[in-house]
């Protein structure tokens, strides 16, 4: 009744069947983790930006590593902008995806450490962005400044080749060691994110808020490769009973056609 299931056709798609099955099964527990992954972090973003702000020095110090648990977190610190040592951060963009610079303004804190504050986004003043931008000036005096702590920058994480010989005062990465080598005092590990005071003018562009990944989609695509799992078997077990049927139906009809054959005289 099911001889043809040894056929060379049907062993063929019995095991792709059975290829299929375990396949989609992983791929549904891959992005099961992804799914979970994304949650976490985005639970750890929600969880910085509600928390009330701190001194930085209680968060970073020279030569630390910003952790992601405190990445985002909002931090309060009281000094003054060091304009002469700013510098440019080549090829980012804003929120309408217009390719300009960060401005990196170096933070002089009352005990004379360095915080490097990313004050925004400002437009390049042409393609070849070889020359210094002009950029409004920052409050003067002594501030207090508020944003949101970042880690330093590397190629590893964001993608962002660390180009050489660049034009006078533009960096590629946002990076405390190499800044503290640059300016020969001690600079806080990490960086922070400018939110306050915001800038007079319409530049710099104080940068966005981080936005949430998107967990659901990874959660709807797990589910979706664990139906295609459960409907493997069950397309197959129908693609067998029509196979079957069709073989009996068309063995009946030779059946009925002999019966019904005239007898040779």
């Amino acid at each position: 009744m099911y001889r043809f299931l040894l056929s060379r056709q049907w062993v063929i798609l019995t095991l792709l069947a059975l290829l299929l099955i375990p396949t989609m099964v992983r791929l549904g527990i891959w992005q099961m983790h992804r799914y979970e992954e994304r949650s976490a972090r985005n639970q750890l973003v929600a969880d910085a930006l509600a928390a009330e702000p701190e001194p930085v020095e209680r968060l970073t110090s020279p030569g630390h590593t910003v952790t992601s648990a405190d990445r985002y977190r909002s931090v309060t610190a009281k000094g003054r902008f060091d304009t002469d040592d700013e510098v440019v951060v080549r090829r980012r963009t804003n929120s309408d995806d217009e390719v300009g610079f960060h401005v990196l303004t170096p933070f002089v804190l009352d005990d004379g450490k360095v915080l490097l504050v990313n004050r925004g986004w400002i437009p390049a003043d042409g393609p070849s962005q070889t020359a210094f931008p002009e950029i409004p000036a920052p409050p003067a005096g002594e501030v207090t400044v508020t944003g949101r702590l970042m880690p330093d920058e590397t190629t590893e994480a964001s993608g962002i080749k660390d180009l050489k010989g660049l034009p006078d005062r533009q960096i590629m990465l946002i990076n405390s060691e190499r800044e503290a080598e640059r300016l020969g005092g001690q600079v806080l590990g990490g960086y922070l994110a400018l939110k306050a005071p915001e800038p007079k003018g319409d530049t710099p562009e104080l940068l966005g808020s981080p936005g949430d990944e998107n967990a659901a989609l990874n959660y709807a695509y797990a589910l979706q490769w664990w139906l295609f799992a459960t409907a493997v078997p069950v397309g197959w077990v129908i693609l067998v009973r029509r196979e079957r049927r069709d073989r009996e139906e068309a063995a009946g009809a030779e059946e009925e056609e002999r019966e019904t054959a005239p007898t040779p005289a």
